[in-house]
């Protein structure tokens, strides 16, 4: 019997999910075995699990669990914890792109003998016809597509934080956007995000245009699909992909947006989308949505900031010699604006690939994922 234990989720303003109530429900009734931390932070409540069948412990006991079982979540492991991991877990480690620290999370692995089979990487099979360098935020062009990703609620939740932020621009300039709390639904969301822009457009007196990168990817799709939600005008959509974008960077036409979101997935080196000093031209450019989120990253496409951004802190002013504002949401979360829909969409996509564990021998996913932990595993230093 395969057991999953769903660890709580540690990172604040975290609310969504690994495993839904829906996605127990079925594997329950295919022989798993389901432990689920409690948690008052989740937006899927405890008691929704339990009527499912789930087994609900503490939060945080994961490291008690039986060795046998995989500690499944979503983000990072809890801060200042550099004890070895003997479990098998299944998690986004961002930790294979050369980040910064990854050495260390490999390291505790290595060190206590466990497995990390990260979601990020678990894809189907090779999407070799991919050329160009700006690809899905969803795609590795050496791994294959994600068998599941956020991707969609996240460009969703960029262009929807975008938004508010040129709106609050408008509305009241020179005012730190606040702190972003979770909404319960998409129609919520939308409601609120049409309301700040429709104030913003009487002061201003035009629509924002708003330019996505990888507009073809899940995560293009999502930010492009909720400027249409709150009424941008298609012709106020500039939609770039691998045909615009075969040129390489970096791109001036960026500056001719009000918004930027960047929806690419970075695997490899490529030439900068903006430079320090190009924000230091004449511009409508006032806001950047960086959803890729490669701030650690050696090869980040949009070198203009360090750091990435909270939902208690969601935006970074950029300091240029140009008097036009410059704000920067680069939120590695952004779903979780959204929480229950987006964990009940991931986890529909994932179900499919946990149900193949107990063959986790024989699926290729599984073993793809564990051998590039080994491969990576390697290449730490001792």
């Amino acid at each position: 019997m395969v057991h999953l234990w769903l660890r709580a989720e540690t990172k604040p303003k975290e609310h969504r999910a690994a495993l839904t109530p829906n996605s127990c429900k079925v594997l329950i009734q295919n022989g798993f075995q389901i432990t689920v931390e409690k948690s008052t932070q989740r937006t899927l409540n405890d008691e929704e699990y339990e009527r499912e069948g789930c087994t609900l412990v503490p939060s945080g006991t994961w490291k008690n669990a039986p060795s046998d079982a995989y500690i499944i979540g979503l983000k990072e492991l809890p801060e200042n914890d550099t004890s070895p991991l003997s479990h098998s877990h299944i998690f986004f480690a961002h930790c294979y792109k050369n980040q910064d620290g990854w050495q260390d999370v490999i390291r505790r692995f290595v060190q206590g003998n466990g497995i990390l089979l990260d979601l990020e990487f678990l894809t189907d099979e090779k999407a070799s016809s991919l050329t160009n360098i700006y690809c899905d935020f969803s795609i590795d062009l050496y791994l294959g597509r994600r068998v599941a990703a956020f991707g969609y609620h996240a460009g969703f939740a960029g262009t929807a934080l975008g938004l508010c932020v040129w709106a609050q621009q408008q509305i009241r300039p020179g005012e730190k956007y606040p702190s972003v709390d979770h909404f319960p639904n998409e129609n919520d969301l939308i409601t609120h995000v049409k309301d700040q822009l429709n104030k913003a457009i009487g002061i201003k007196g035009y629509t924002p245009r708003i330019m996505v990168m990888g507009a073809l990817g899940r995560c293009g799709k999502g930010a492009a699909d909720f400027a249409r939600k709150v009424d941008i005008p298609e012709e106020n959509i500039i939609k770039w992909d691998l045909e615009e974008t075969k040129k390489g960077g970096p791109f001036p036409e960026i500056l001719e947006a009000d918004i930027f979101v960047n929806c690419i997935y970075l695997n490899q080196k490529i030439p900068p989308f903006l430079t320090k000093e190009m924000l230091d031209l004449q511009r409508k450019l006032s806001v950047i949505v960086d959803v890729s989120c490669d701030t650690t990253n050696p090869n980040n496409p949009i070198p203009v900031y360090t750091g990435n951004t909270t939902f208690g802190n969601p935006t970074i002013a950029v300091e240029t010699k140009n008097a036009h504002p410059l704000d920067v949401i680069a939120i590695d979360h952004l779903p979780t604006l959204l929480p229950r829909e987006s964990s009940e969409q991931y986890t529909t996509d994932l179900l499919p690939t946990l149900l193949e564990l107990p063959n986790r021998d024989t699926a290729r996913v599984w073993i793809d994922a564990e051998k590039l932990f080994r491969e990576k595993a390697s290449l730490i230093d001792s």
